[in-house]
């Protein structure tokens, strides 16, 4: 039987239209924000404000404004929810949450010179406001404008302040972005009427405390008196000495935190030795406790790049999920360290060792999900192509010597693993959370590289200075894991896996400053250039000077 193709090809077309428009629903559906139900109780008679937005304004200032379907949508969805009473301003003039946004407004602009979304004629009309008492004699078409203006205003705040302006996937950090719904958060605000403010923003604790550093400097980038410190001359100073770059010193311990602003005195005395372990802690460094060339070094990097290096991180903090109230891991590339958290407080923490500049550590969150005891090493093809194979052309024996073997071939390339044991590059233990990086958590034989500063040693992989203690840890409330048996199980010949009655999350972070638990502030290296990559998005005419 033949069919006529005339009659084929306006149904293909159909079906292919058909399935076009499903496809671009699914992707509608996917990106548009979700609808917010309408709050009916909301009536003249209960209403806070006596104030309403006409549906017909709202549509004439979307067409007016040219807001994209994104943003529209989230002006309908608010104003809906609430029946269309405004959220800013009442009778009596601006609500409590509108002088609360307007601080935060500014505070926010000031603090991350973000002027992309700075409204100096909003802030001029609100500052207008601030001393009326009364809206009555504005009630316009006028008024309305303000209300879906600082509507309006209110989500783009958001999306930058909460949210953070870059792309994090545009620069190797592959931790899903932090979820903020603006209309959700809004909605809080109206509802808080200005007060208990304390956990309403959606941000945790190290980006509030970074934030109150970055404000200190600028006051100090304000007094422009940042002299650089001769090395030279304060090589030559020992503890009882006076000098006047004993005096440069003491200020910038002063600057830094480390010191009490009254201590400016040029002597060496017993308190700088103290103040100066202390910023030694706060760069990484060893806390011998004497002015090195290395901690000159960091305390003379210019006030201008610590703030560029400030805010860069304030913007990953910004990316970065709320801190869970269960279990977790948190890995720090630059810092070499990885901490465990609990019940939002630090329970372990215990040095790393990361990758090399060439290898680096992939930044991602996955969750850890089986502890392996007595682990095989399953060589990856790359070092596989690039070591062993080499090693074994000059000396058949080398896999004998090395603990390894052959299993089998895969691409033309022999599979080869290392056996459990003393020299298992592995170690003794290793912790999966399985992701296409083949990256993973484990224990060394090297464990002298532990007592050096940086330690980008590693093909990628993350070493443990104190496994043991990271497996017992994870075991606890499992009675038949005691310390006896984990200890046997890491002495095995055989692997041994244990798998998480619950999975543990696992976040690889790169964060090149912060504010430790003990109020410290925290400077790194930027060990695989991430800051300056940052830095070219975020200060299109100012270049971060490398640390």
């Amino acid at each position: 039987m033949k069919f006529k193709t005339n009659h084929i090809y306006p149904v293909l077309q159909s079906v292919i239209t058909a399935l076009m428009m499903i496809l671009l629903l699914s992707q509608c559906q996917r990106t548009a924000p979700k609808k917010v139900k309408r709050d009916i109780s909301i009536t003249p008679k209960n209403a806070v404000t006596g104030l309403y937005v006409d549906s017909l304004q709202m549509e004439k200032y979307i067409s007016t404004k040219q807001l994209d379907d994104s943003a529209a949508s989230r002006l309908r969805n608010f104003y809906n929810s609430r029946n269309f009473q405004f959220a800013w301003l009442a009778e009596t003039g601006l609500a409590e949450q509108a002088k609360v946004f307007y601080d935060l407004d500014r505070n926010y602009i000031s603090a991350s010179r973000d002027s992309t979304i700075q409204d100096q004629q909003l802030h001029q009309r609100l500052t207008e406001l601030m001393a009326k008492d009364t809206l009555i004699h504005a009630a316009s078409p006028g008024l309305a404008n303000l209300e879906l203006a600082l509507t309006e205003h209110f989500f783009q705040f958001v999306s930058h302040a909460y949210s953070g302006k870059l792309d994090p996937a545009s620069l190797q950090w592959y931790i899903p972005r932090k979820k903020v719904d603006a209309v959700a958060l809004l909605d809080s605000l109206v509802a808080r009427k200005g007060k208990e403010l304390e956990n309403w923003e959606p941000v945790n604790r190290y980006y509030t405390t970074l934030n109150k550093e970055l404000i200190r400097w600028y006051a100090i980038q304000k007094k422009d008196n940042w002299i650089k410190i001769a090395p030279a001359l304060l090589k030559q100073s020992r503890p009882g000495d006076s000098s006047a770059v004993i005096t440069q010193l003491k200020q910038r311990l002063v600057d830094f935190g480390d010191l009490a602003p009254a201590d400016t005195t040029p002597v060496y005395d017993t308190i700088l030795t103290t103040a100066i372990k202390k910023a030694q802690k706060q760069f990484g460094f060893s806390p011998s406790g004497a002015a090195d060339r290395n901690l000159i070094a960091a305390l003379n990097v210019p006030v201008e790049s610590r703030i560029q290096q400030l805010l860069i991180n304030l913007e990953r903090m910004r990316w970065t999920p709320l801190i869970p109230d269960s279990k977790f891991i948190l890995v720090n590339i630059p810092e070499y360290k990885l901490h465990v958290f609990e019940s939002k407080k630090e329970v372990l923490n215990m040095g790393i060792v990361v990758g090399k500049a060439a290898n680096q550590t992939v930044i991602f969150s996955k969750e850890l999900k089986n502890i392996v005891f007595s682990p095989y090493w399953n060589i990856p093809p790359s070092i596989v192509r690039a070591e062993i194979l080499p090693a074994m052309q000059h000396n058949r024996n080398y896999l004998a010597q090395k603990d390894m073997e052959q299993y089998g071939f895969s691409d033309g390339l022999p599979l080869i693993r290392q056996k459990p044991g003393n020299t298992n590059s592995l170690g003794r233990v290793k912790f999966l959370f399985p992701n296409s990086y083949n990256i993973y958590l484990h224990d060394t034989p090297a464990k002298s590289l532990f007592a050096e500063e940086k330690r980008a040693f590693s093909h990628g992989c993350i070493r443990l200075a104190q496994p043991k203690k990271l497996a017992e840890y994870l075991l606890e409330g499992r009675p038949e894991w005691t310390t006896e048996k984990i200890d046997k199980a890491m002495n095995s010949k055989t692997e041994i896996w244990v798998s998480m009655k619950q999975p543990v999350p696992v976040f690889i972070t790169y964060f090149t400053s912060w504010v430790d638990k003990d109020g410290l502030l925290n400077f790194r290296d930027d060990l695989y250039g991430h800051d300056a990559e940052m830095a070219k998005q975020l200060f299109k005419t100012v270049e971060l000077k490398k640390l």
